[in-house]
């Protein structure tokens, strides 16, 4: 089985130019917020045993991370209660973003890591938390 780290160095071969990356953490946090907005509206019990299972490798990968996963996850069904929108405007949103990635991609030269893998659909959201938080940890330490 592959650690978190070996996924991670994977997925970083076909990130590396700034504007494919600055497009990532835009657009990969607005797939998973519109995936899981379109699954509320088709089945609240599935996308919470979807959620459940995805959560349950998370941890298995790497429990801080799966932790803030988990949080950021909460804040989006927090802000869900109160936007109170349907299937289509979530689909919108999925449409647009992966417009976006498509387009980084293009920047980048490179295919996305997923056509190889379809495990990198769940990698791509830890590995924007992770830069995020690692980028955030470079400016705060002194």
């Amino acid at each position: 089985m592959k650690t978190l780290t070996d996924w991670f160095i994977e997925y970083s071969q076909s990130h590396q130019n700034p504007r494919n990356k600055n497009l990532h953490m835009i657009f990969v946090p607005l797939i998973y917020f519109s995936i899981i907005g379109m699954g509320m509206n088709i089945s609240t019990w599935i996308t919470y045993l979807a959620l459940i299972l995805l959560f349950v490798y998370y941890f298995s990968l790497d429990k801080p991370l799966a932790w803030g996963m988990l949080v950021v996850t909460f804040a989006w069904l927090f802000i869900m209660q109160f936007i109170h929108r349907g299937f289509f405007f979530y689909l919108v949103i999925f449409i647009i973003a992966w417009v976006g990635q498509f387009y980084g991609h293009k920047l980048e030269g490179k295919k996305p890591a997923f056509l190889s893998d379809l495990t990198y659909l769940v990698i791509g959201p830890l590995w924007v938390l992770d830069y995020l938080l690692r980028t955030y940890q470079k400016h705060t330490i002194h």
